[in-house]
């Protein structure tokens, strides 16, 4: 059934609508209040769910160096541009800017590359996984902050869950505006969307439910 899906649609799209005030109220209005994370396992057809997202969320496209990943990087341009939606390209800036992406998302331990592609971009962000690494991030040159994991994750690389009540203390002190990342979900987002944005890979996935039907 559709429906389940189109409940989680709605909850997430108010989520968004939470994230948005956040960041209005820290003069970061530029920013998506949502990001959708691509994950070769999965989510193998990113292109599916990206075409469904709202207009003025975020696609974070992560190719961990695969063979075919200039093809999928355009052929997510193209929805990108077609749906209103802000494109990063992780960790790759030349292939962001081959695909004339919004930006570059640089993990925690690639951070400087921020310092080193510096007004070549609209958009740049960084993850971090505690509070240490949260505050090195908030002093890089970048627009926000990923901070993960907020709740459980099935992400092979993720952390201990710190929590929202530690996300929401963590957020509110931070020096830039952060996303919560690590187990979002349409239930969950609520719980974090009144202090930042939220990032997920799984967790924004209903929005391509209907189109694969």
């Amino acid at each position: 059934s559709l429906e389940p899906q189109s409940r989680a649609r709605r909850k997430l799209i108010a989520a968004a609508r939470a994230s948005a005030r956040a960041f209005a109220a820290r003069s970061a209005r530029g920013l998506p209040p949502a990001l959708f994370l691509t994950d070769p396992v999965r989510t193998p057809e990113p292109e599916t769910i990206a075409a469904g997202l709202p207009r003025g969320f975020g696609v974070v496209y992560r190719h961990f160096g695969a063979a075919d990943r200039e093809r999928i990087a355009r052929r997510l341009a193209e929805v990108c541009r077609a749906r209103g939606l802000v494109l990063l390209i992780a960790a790759d800036p030349e292939l962001a800017m081959r695909v004339d992406a919004d930006g570059v998302h640089w993990p925690f331990r690639l951070r400087q590359g921020a310092r080193r592609w510096l007004g070549r971009f609209d958009l740049q962000t960084v993850s971090a996984h505690s509070g240490r690494e949260l505050r090195a991030a908030a002093r890089l040159p970048v627009e926000a902050v990923l901070l993960s994991a907020v709740f459980p994750s099935k992400s092979p690389t993720a952390g201990p869950a710190m929590g929202a009540l530690r996300f929401t203390r963590l957020a509110g002190a931070a020096a830039k505006p952060v996303y919560a990342l690590g187990g979002l979900t349409a239930e969950t987002t609520s719980q974090v969307a009144v202090s930042g944005g939220f990032a997920a890979v799984e967790g924004l996935a209903a929005f391509g439910q209907e189109i694969r039907t």
